[in-house]
């Protein structure tokens, strides 16, 4: 029988930073007022594809048929979901969503077929939201000691562009856009040779200056000014378009300098034929990113034929906020698990200890011992 893992699935053995990490973000999205959902792994797959069956998302989703012969998948983001939950809500609506996402894609370094991805999105937004939501991300970035840079565009203007170049087939070529931060330019510029838009990337790589004549760039000095309330600083990069086809409005992209790709991508979108607008980041990448420190500090009580005294000592400490794990084998094996785990400190608790109402506390790490009253143990095995 089979143990391993199935290819591209892993188990996280060591979830602590993750556990601390997901906390961070969930009160930090908390603070600005938006409330946590949680939605089915599992949908009908005609929902998931949803109106953007065209895009690579999309196209690796996980398909699956029940013993009733129903086609359904596994979600491979949170926004499609939106359309049922949206539904008679008082706008705006503010919600976020932390669980694991799944895609049927090729497995590489650091791409996993199951990750856990963080939304956050206004239903019912405005630019006012749009800057709010890029303050959380920043905001979040901070706590978490990942430096960014945010890059901002909107599909408007490029809709504008490709209009005034009469050029037909939009879809195909924003997609080709997207591609100019993976692939060579000449390579981009060949492949939109075949819709007749090369001439695109020529202006896209124009000064920001030149974009003022376009309407639709109102909207990004809008968002501009709304940021530097905010105290944010975003860049203006003409040729980001985001992959998924169902933004209409401004797009966003987090990046963090000399790291290759993004940490963080949104934009603004409908739902259910309301403007709304959110940001999407995956648990992984911020993971090897931030900076978190986690407090890993337990101590292990060990019995040493004081069964009742050790699990009243351990009530204690835990309701003193400290970690412990008790032991009620030999010394010498106890001893050897808190190596094993890496516990800081172990108490003995022995006949000798509990006439004295002193435990004797060994640092695992320089080997000293001493005997810490009952009383200040807790305080002790705190700092």
């Amino acid at each position: 029988m089979k143990t391993e893992t199935v290819k591209g699935f892993r188990d996280i053995e060591n979830a602590s930073k993750r556990f601390e990490i997901r906390k961070i973000i969930e009160e930090t999205f908390k603070l600005y007022g938006f409330e946590g959902v949680e939605t089915p792994v599992v949908e009908y797959e005609e929902f998931v594809k949803g109106e953007n069956s065209g895009d690579d998302a999309v196209s690796d989703i996980f398909k699956l048929e029940d013993k009733g012969k129903r086609k359904l998948a596994l979600r491979y983001e949170f926004t499609f979901q939106l359309k049922r939950l949206a539904k008679n809500k008082k706008l705006p609506w503010k919600r976020y969503q932390i669980g694991e996402v799944f895609r049927d894609e090729p497995v590489k370094a650091n791409r996993w077929r199951q990750f856990t991805q963080c939304d956050i999105d206004t239903i019912g937004s405005s630019v006012r939201d749009e800057a709010e939501i890029l303050k959380i991300v920043s905001e979040l970035m901070d706590k978490l000691g990942i430096k960014v840079e945010i890059n901002v565009n909107n599909r408007k203007l490029l809709n504008e562009i490709i209009d005034e170049l009469k050029i037909k087939k939009k879809e195909q070529v924003m997609r080709e856009i997207d591609k100019l931060d993976k692939l060579d330019e000449k390579e981009v510029k060949a492949n939109l040779k075949k819709y007749e838009a090369e001439k695109i990337i020529d202006i896209l790589k124009k000064p920001k200056s030149y974009f003022k004549k376009y309407e639709s760039y109102n909207e990004i000095e809008e968002l501009e000014k709304y940021c530097k309330f905010y105290n944010i600083k975003i860049n203006f990069v003409a040729f980001l378009v985001r992959g998924l086809s169902y933004y209409n409005g401004s797009v966003f992209e987090i990046k963090v300098p000399k790291v290759d790709g993004s940490v963080a991508g949104g934009g603004s979108y409908l739902v259910n034929g309301v403007q709304s607008t959110g940001i999407a980041f995956g648990l992984d990448r911020i993971e090897q990113l931030a900076n978190v420190e986690v407090d890993n500090k337990k101590v292990l009580i060990i019995s040493i034929g004081k069964d009742k005294e050790t699990v009243e000592l351990a009530d204690k400490l835990r309701g003193e906020g400290v970690a412990c794990v008790v032991s009620f084998d030999k010394v010498g094996k106890a001893l050897e698990y808190a190596n094993s785990y890496s516990i800081p400190y172990v108490v003995f608790v022995g006949e000798e200890e509990v006439k004295k109402k002193k435990f004797k506390l060994k640092d695992m790490g320089s080997g000293e011992e001493s005997f810490v009253s009952e009383r200040d143990i807790g305080k002790k095995l705190r700092i």
